[in-house]
């Protein structure tokens, strides 16, 4: 079974690096700094619990299914939070038979989501989050060539459907009864999505809100 291979992604000021459980005692410290911006994102806030989340993570990887990151935020030099991508399918080959057959999967993911993403209070607001998500997708269209990304959010979580968008997502729909929320309660899924059509647009857009216009234009001057 072949799987993407892990990998750093380096930004301006952030640095997405593989998960780890190396990281753990970091993570936690993240996840503790102010829990009261959490109300509908599940985050792990003992060390036992982010054990396992690191774990299960890497499970998933080791499936082909994952890739999940830390990230650290440069300005700080300190792990701020989590993010992954993550649903990761694979179309090329031979459609598996019968229906849920678990077969060969391939290199390069044909689709993927970004998701279980979560920041220490401290980093909410500061541009990681906008950068993280641009060096995903920017690893996603650019180096995989997927056809589609998936960004979801609880319906009620304004702020993270307010960030979705930003990005320049298209709202797909929203699916009832779609999960469990982080508050126990019967989760209502917003869902956005991204085509490779529509990254170059998306692309020019982040550069823009991340101020990385100039620098992009100063270097082909100097090529």
């Amino acid at each position: 079974m072949l799987m993407p291979a892990f990998v750093t992604l380096s930004g301006r000021s952030v640095r997405l690096e593989p998960l780890s459980l190396a990281v753990i005692d970091e993570l936690v410290a993240a996840a503790n700094e102010d829990r009261s911006t959490y109300a509908f994102t599940r985050v792990p806030a003992g060390r036992d619990e982010m054990v396992s989340y690191v774990e299960a993570a890497l499970a998933e990887h080791a499936e082909g299914r994952t890739m999940p990151f830390a990230i650290r935020w440069l300005h700080t030099d300190r792990i701020v939070g989590a993010t992954r991508l993550m649903n990761l399918e694979y179309w090329q080959g031979p459609m598996p038979w019968p229906p849920g057959a678990k077969g060969n999967i391939g290199e390069v993911p044909s689709v993927a989501d970004i998701g279980y993403t979560w920041l220490a209070a401290a980093a909410q607001g500061t541009g990681v989050n906008r950068e993280s998500k641009f060096l995903m997708l920017s690893h996603a269209f650019e180096t995989w060539q997927v056809h589609r990304i998936t960004l979801k959010a609880d319906v009620r979580n304004t702020r993270s459907r307010a960030a979705i968008e930003a990005l320049g997502a298209q709202l797909d729909g929203v699916r009832r009864a779609d999960s469990r929320g982080a508050d126990d309660t019967v989760r209502d899924t917003a869902y956005y999505s991204i085509l490779d059509l529509e990254w170059p647009a998306v692309r020019e857009r982040l550069l823009t809100r991340l101020g990385l216009v100039q620098e992009v234009e100063e270097e082909v001057e100097a090529a």
